[in-house]
């Protein structure tokens, strides 16, 4: 899984970037520093800012372009909750700590509204999400998971909309009820990541872009990674490498399965038909097993996703393959343009828990599973504050345990298409 490239994917997010994406320099030089952050995603660049501002010298090496990866192209849905739900959380943790944790990540639904605010940049925040049912037996799903959240995390704010308000949020036949979020949004990732990644460098951190990290070792006075072309000595050294960590740390790959993603684009529509697709501007999730998701972009097309090949290729055709997709849940749409298609990786854990964790003064973040926007915010919390002595949260992270995939990547992902299957065959009936 190793990627190194110059230029962004050819995403709706990359091809329309007001100006030119901003370019860094590679890591020429020797270099000391107190922490270094491996991979400008979400995950390393939340903690990088975390510390910046703290005062600590950071520095941050990504092997392609900042947010290259799946920080820069994914749904932009910024949801509450973690991938795998919140029951394995709350048989590793209980019901009290679990709590803890489900605090952190309201606190980071919060935060990644204000981030824009406070450093001055825009990332085309939207408030509001919807979780639809599809099958009318998943809507009491929603209810239990409503009422779940408010007796169990202290979370009274989502609403129930039932069949009959549906037309009021979704113009499609299709969904039979929802739950209504209020913190949850969507936003434009990479405008987010750029604009984190200007916000380091202001408080003082150092990015460096092209700069792959071709191996790490760990001496008496901390750590020495490697580039091609440069070296840095770190006190602290952070993994956030995600679906790409693969020969840097096998320990760490082998609790990972790299999935491929991928979404369209429709091209700009009229006004007033994209209003009334969505008339209040939340976007959307099924609770299928392998859910479509979707939302406005400001200027007014439908970006919507969800399919994924465990085996890890991306469809040749993205159009081909999606295109069934958007018109079953918007017939309406049937034959629009489809003017940007577009995919990548993310990193599934084997009980899409996070993995988030510490051995010495290396730490890592991983595992966000498809759901990483506010994820990766409440986890980088975790890590800059464990960094600046406080571990209580990343103690929390630490009492999950994530297993290996058995028999590793070439046995994990037929097992993965097995169990995508059997759970696509549940959706339909």
């Amino acid at each position: 899984m190793f990627h190194q490239s110059t230029e962004h994917v050819a995403s709706y997010y990359a091809r329309t970037y007001p100006g030119p994406i901003p370019l860094r320099l590679a890591l020429e030089e020797h270099l000391d520093t107190e922490v270094l952050i491996v991979g400008a995603g979400f995950s390393g660049l939340h903690t990088a800012l975390r510390l910046a501002l703290a005062g600590k010298r950071v520095t941050l090496l990504e092997a392609s372009r900042v947010a290259w990866a799946a920080s820069g192209r994914n749904g932009g849905q910024a949801l509450l909750g973690w991938s795998c739900d919140m029951p394995p959380l709350e048989a590793a943790l209980g019901l009290e700590r679990t709590r803890r944790l489900w605090d952190s990540m309201r606190w980071a639904a919060a935060e990644i509204r204000e981030l824009p605010e406070r450093h001055g940049f825009d990332a085309d925040y939207r408030a509001g999400s919807l979780w639809a049912a599809v099958l009318p037996r998943r809507v009491a799903l929603l209810q239990q998971a409503q009422h779940e959240a408010a007796v169990k995390w202290g979370y009274d704010r989502m609403r129930f909309i039932p069949r009959e308000e549906m037309p009021e949020w979704i113009a499609s036949e299709r969904y039979h009820a929802a739950l209504y979020d209020p913190e949850a949004g969507h936003l434009n990732p990479l405008k987010l990541a750029q604009g984190l990644a200007a916000a380091i460098e202001q408080a003082g951190g150092r990015i460096f872009e092209q700069s792959q990290v071709l191996d790490y070792r760990e001496t008496p006075g901390g750590y020495v990674v490697r580039t091609d072309k440069g070296e840095v000595r770190a006190d602290m050294l952070v993994l956030a490498c995600n679906a790409y960590i693969d020969r840097l740390d096998r320990t760490l790959s082998r609790r990972m399965l790299p999935v491929g993603t991928y979404q369209v684009a429709t091209s700009p529509l009229q006004p007033d038909l994209a209003r009334s697709l969505l008339p209040r501007n939340s976007c959307v999730i099924d609770n299928q097993f392998v859910p479509d998701y979707f939302r406005l972009s400001p200027d007014n097309r439908l970006l919507f996703g969800g399919g994924c090949t465990y085996a890890g290729g991306i469809p040749k055709d993205i159009v081909a393959a999606t295109r069934p997709y958007l018109e079953r849940a918007f017939p309406q749409l049937r034959g629009v343009e489809l003017e940007f298609a577009w995919g990548g990786h993310i990193d599934i854990s084997m009980k899409r828990t996070p993995d988030i964790g510490r051995q010495g003064e290396r730490y890592w973040l991983q595992g966000f599973s498809g759901h990483g926007v506010l994820p990766t915010l409440a986890a980088a919390r975790a890590v800059a504050d464990a960094i600046l002595g406080d571990d209580e949260l990343l103690d929390l992270y630490r009492s999950i345990d994530n297993p290996r995939f058995p028999g590793g990547a070439l046995m994990a992902a037929p097992l993965e298409v097995i169990g995508k299957t059997w759970y696509r065959l549940r959706d339909r009936v």
